[in-house]
């Protein structure tokens, strides 16, 4: 038995057909759009995620990045790194398709999710993000980005549905070292989100789970 068998074999059978059925990645994206975004410090399996039927930016990448290694893709999540003490990091489940770029991701907010791959190096599909990874002070916060993470290098398949797994995947995540976008003076010059840009950035956005606002 392969590892995402087992892992289908974990899952109710209501659940394990819902996953079946993700065969291509904006099937996988509108699975993390239906399910809450919940930024509790659990950070849940892939069994979790489904069961649970709520994630947040790690537990959704991870499981993107499995559903994606499921349909034949590399499984690679990436970190972007804000300023510190200024905002949550946020996971992205990245792909290649004919050598361009995508994105998967779950999140609070609407312009930090989805990518069409149609961007040429990891660099240029980060920068999409720039603009909108902005805090409840409006201030513009991306910093920098980490590069993939192949979560096939773990050969415990236990982390598809075990959170002391995904606690091994987030240590080696969280220790790589960010590659900066952005200088120290030039992000000195940075101006803050306009009123326009703050409220498409937060349609939808459930600021109870925010960072600066939750518990």
């Amino acid at each position: 038995m392969n590892a995402i068998t087992e892992f289908e074999n974990r899952l109710p059978q209501t659940h394990r057909t819902v996953f079946r059925n993700l065969k291509s990645p904006l099937a996988i994206q509108e699975y993390l759009d239906s399910i809450p975004y919940k930024a509790e410090e659990l950070d849940r399996s892939p069994v979790q995620v489904m069961t649970d039927g709520q994630a947040h930016c790690l537990d959704g990448g991870i499981f993107a990045a499995l559903a994606m290694g499921r349909i034949g893709f590399r499984p690679l999540i990436l970190d972007l790194v804000p300023a510190p003490g200024t905002d949550d990091d946020h996971v992205l489940a990245v792909y290649q398709i004919d050598g361009c770029w995508g994105a998967l991701a779950k999140s609070n907010y609407p312009n930090l999710r989805w990518r069409e791959p149609v961007h040429r190096g990891l660099r240029e599909l980060v920068m999409t993000y720039f603009e909108f990874y902005f805090n409840l002070e409006r201030e513009k916060t991306l910093r920098g980005y980490t590069r993939p993470l192949d979560l096939s290098q773990f050969k415990d398949p236990t982390w598809m549905w075990d959170e002391e797994g995904i606690k091994k995947i987030s240590k080696r995540l969280y220790a790589l070292t960010p590659i900066p976008l952005v200088s120290e003076n030039g992000a000195a010059r940075l101006s803050v989100a306009d009123e326009r840009s703050y409220k498409a950035g937060t349609y939808g956005t459930d600021f109870n789970w925010s960072f600066g606002a939750r518990p």
